[in-house]
């Protein structure tokens, strides 16, 4: 690069620096748009003795790739700061995910932390602060523990297997599904496109005879279990900005071990796209910042170095804290 035209980029770098320092908007506009958006993911605490030497909690990559596929950063967030720390973390990322895993739902530290920003986005997005959440898997439970107050879930076994779904008459409607192409939408009911690993869920009963989760939430789909019972598999906020997929769109991208039912599928990553988009764009809407450029570069996962889990776990890499 010229003399000149380093002169120049360094002109603009600190001009745009100098911008981002004084204006920093708190209030959304609900047309506003953040082209810069952070979504926090919260770690999961490790359970699985093989993982146990390299930390305490972890991030599988593939959740981190998936929320930059959208057009996102990332932020990890640990699971053994103060309220007054998240009470922090949460003005200056733009979202948040709850991903997969196996803790207790009501009595752990992930819990308790999930609580925290729970109640701050309700709070927030009450006050015109648009604040999204995002659940996967574990996550989309948690979100059924938070709302209802306490745990509903049975055993819904459907483990290491690609399902189509059954999409409700909501489903059209939905802020998740708007804009999908129709060829998508009927694929979604004919192919297997979401890949299922999990043991308990949340049943059709259980939700539709729980008046909170019922008035709560916007059922989307639902799915027969191994048993035979039928969960509840993709559901959104009415009012709140808040998602919940009993499967894994990530894996549909970015997990490729040959022994577990990832379905890569052109719709199936054309899906699983969409998703990531969607809740990233979700997260533009929100006028959250961190204080200074400097806060901000040095708590982006970019400052943390994946380790390769394939010869171990199911994942080909993980994040560990």
């Amino acid at each position: 690069m010229s003399n000149t035209g380093f002169s120049t980029f360094a002109c603009l770098f600190f001009a745009c620096c100098f911008c981002y320092s004084i204006a920093r908007p708190t209030k959304l506009n609900q047309e506003a748009s953040n082209d810069r958006p952070v979504i926090g993911i919260l770690t999961q605490m490790i359970s699985d003795t093989a993982m146990k030497p390299f930390g305490k909690t972890y991030i599988p990559s593939s959740y981190v790739k998936y929320i930059e596929s959208g057009g996102s950063r990332v932020m990890p967030i640990g699971l053994t700061l103060t309220t007054a720390d998240y009470e922090s973390i949460f003005r200056k990322i733009n979202g948040l995910v709850f991903i997969g895993g196996a803790v207790d739902l009501e009595k752990s530290d992930y819990a308790r932390v999930a609580k925290i920003f729970y109640r701050l986005a309700l709070k927030a997005n009450d006050n015109g602060d648009f604040f999204p959440i995002w659940g996967t898997c574990m996550g989309m439970q948690l979100l059924t523990v938070l709302v209802a107050g306490k745990s509903l879930l049975e055993k819904t076994t459907a483990d290491n297997v690609a399902l189509h779904l059954n999409l409700t008459s909501e489903a059209n409607s939905s802020k998740m599904f708007e804009g999908f192409p129709q060829k998508l939408m009927s694929a979604l009911t004919e192919e297997p496109l979401t890949g299922n690993f999990h043991h308990y869920g949340l049943s059709v009963k259980n939700f539709q005879e729980n008046e909170p989760l019922r008035s709560f939430f916007s059922l989307l789909s639902t799915n027969v279990a191994e048993n035979q019972v039928h969960f509840v598999s993709t559901i959104e906020g009415r009012k709140y900005p808040f998602y919940g997929v009993q499967w894994h769109p990530e894996v549909n991208r970015f997990q490729w071990d040959r022994k577990l039912n990832f379905p890569h599928s052109a719709h199936a990553v054309q899906l699983s796209s969409l998703l990531a988009q969607f809740f990233v764009n979700e997260g533009r809407r929100s006028l959250h910042q961190f204080d200074n450029l400097e806060e901000e570069a040095s708590s982006l996962i970019y400052n943390d170095t994946p380790e390769y889990a394939g010869n171990f776990t199911g994942y080909e890499q993980i994040y560990f804290f």
